[in-house]
């Protein structure tokens, strides 16, 4: 069975948990508030078979996690869920979360630690910064390239070339 270390036990690690048991991962949770389990213990669980996810809220400190995972060698999980659609032509980078019923349509590119929410669209042609939270049922539409860290609300629509290429 794959491991999986999940940095942060919030919300968004809990969500990050179903995913990953549901893609048959193990689950470890590190956290300052677990006892025995704070998030400076992580090297202690690199090796070959264990991947990591920070699964922080907070888009500049997943990256900064995300950052250091990469630094000390850790191997990067990608969490998809088995409901959504990643087009062939699509590109995701490691760290990032794809949740249920998700569509990431043709020629996007989503960049490392991305959280991309429940019920999303991200039509053709975008590309999704690193540290982006996309929020649940959020559109985006074609050809946009959304900056670094930036949060789209829920049911926000953004059209098409609001954020120019």
């Amino acid at each position: 069975m794959k491991q999986l270390v999940i940095l942060g036990s919030g919300g968004y690690g809990r969500t990050v948990a179903d995913v990953a048991e549901q893609l048959g991962y193990s689950i470890i949770f590190l956290d300052g508030s677990l006892p025995g389990h704070e998030l400076s213990t992580f090297s202690s669980y690199i090796d070959d078979y264990t991947e990591f996810i920070p699964a922080f809220g907070n888009n500049e400190f997943r990256l900064e996690w995300l950052n250091r995972l990469e630094t000390a060698g850790a191997k990067l999980a990608t969490l998809i869920h088995p409901t959504a659609y990643v087009s062939p032509r699509a590109t995701v980078r490691p760290g990032t979360g794809i949740l249920p019923h998700v569509i990431i349509n043709t020629d996007v590119v989503v960049e490392k630690g991305c959280i991309i929410n429940l019920g999303v669209i991200v039509d053709h042609g975008c590309i999704v910064e690193e540290g982006c939270h996309i929020c649940l049922g959020a559109i985006v539409k074609g050809e946009n390239h959304l900056p670094r860290c930036i949060k789209i609300e829920a049911g926000e629509v953004v059209e098409r070339g609001q954020y120019p290429l």
